[in-house]
């Protein structure tokens, strides 16, 4: 029984330290594994409080990610995407920014693998993207991505998407223009949009109808704040967004995006 129970241990411990990450930002993919990233360097223990996936301070053993990412153009695009199907869009500049606001790797280390997000869920692991200081930067939780598979450069969402963009002829600064930016930030990880977009965990929000169409605008405005109030389940995946991350002027934004893709034309 002893030595069953090191074979199991020993394949355990071999399955972890095969997990592999893709990265590809132009200059050719490269892949990297648990034991590399672990034996870098520059790998350092991080403290990371108020952690978005754990909701408490957590211990990492982590990579500066853009000692990663490598040259990288402040205009460039990142996805970042899940094992789950959450696709993360983050801007490069966020991740270049000079303010303070520092990206790392934390990489699951296989002889202490990190506890479960919750019951009948997995861990955060192999990889995941943490923040120190992430406020001096206005990070939000969806670009706090878990499970990470693979990490790639694109164009932005707005020229591979057409069918999300709100009608050309608005200004610039309407409320339904500033409203898809703000859908970009904190939607496009989870939802799609007229069909469109890489993420695989929420319903589509227009179609085949608008959450504008079906929820009074102060119960879409619940929904958004804190889901939980609203309605529960073991699955669920969508966090609350509070005031300190989506102001109520960026909240009226958004809907007023989604109001507006309402009322297009869709596919």
């Amino acid at each position: 029984m002893r030595a069953l129970l090191g074979i199991i241990l020993s394949l355990v411990a071999t399955t972890a330290l095969a997990a592999t990450l893709e990265i590809d930002t132009g200059h050719g993919r490269r892949t990297f594994d648990t034991a590399t990233l672990l034996g870098r360097s520059d790998i350092r223990t991080i403290d990371v409080p108020g952690d978005i996936a754990y909701h408490r301070t957590m211990r990492y053993r982590a990579v500066p990610l853009r000692a990663l990412l490598g040259d990288m153009s402040p205009d460039a695009h990142l996805q970042f995407v899940a094992m789950d199907g959450f696709a993360a869009e983050i801007p490069a500049a966020l991740l270049l920014n000079d303010r303070g606001a520092e990206p790392w790797l934390a990489v699951e280390t296989p002889t202490a693998p990190w506890p479960k997000l919750g019951d009948d869920k997995p861990g955060g692991g192999p990889f995941y993207l943490v923040w120190l200081h992430p406020e001096r930067a206005s990070i939000g939780p969806e670009q706090w991505p878990y499970q990470i598979a693979s990490i790639r450069t694109l164009t932005d969402p707005a020229s591979r998407f057409p069918a999300m963009r709100p009608d050309a002829a608005l200004p610039r600064d309407s409320a339904p223009v500033r409203g898809f930016a703000v859908f970009q930030h904190y939607c496009l990880a989870c939802h799609t949009l007229n069909g469109q977009g890489d993420a695989k965990l929420g319903p589509d929000l227009n179609m085949p109808h608008s959450p504008t169409e079906y929820f009074r605008e102060d119960t879409l405005r619940s929904l958004i704040r804190d889901p939980s109030s609203l309605r529960r389940w073991p699955q669920s995946r969508m966090p609350g967004v509070g005031r300190d991350t989506l102001s109520d002027g960026d909240l009226d934004a958004l809907i007023a995006y989604l109001r507006h893709m309402a009322g297009r034309p869709r596919p």
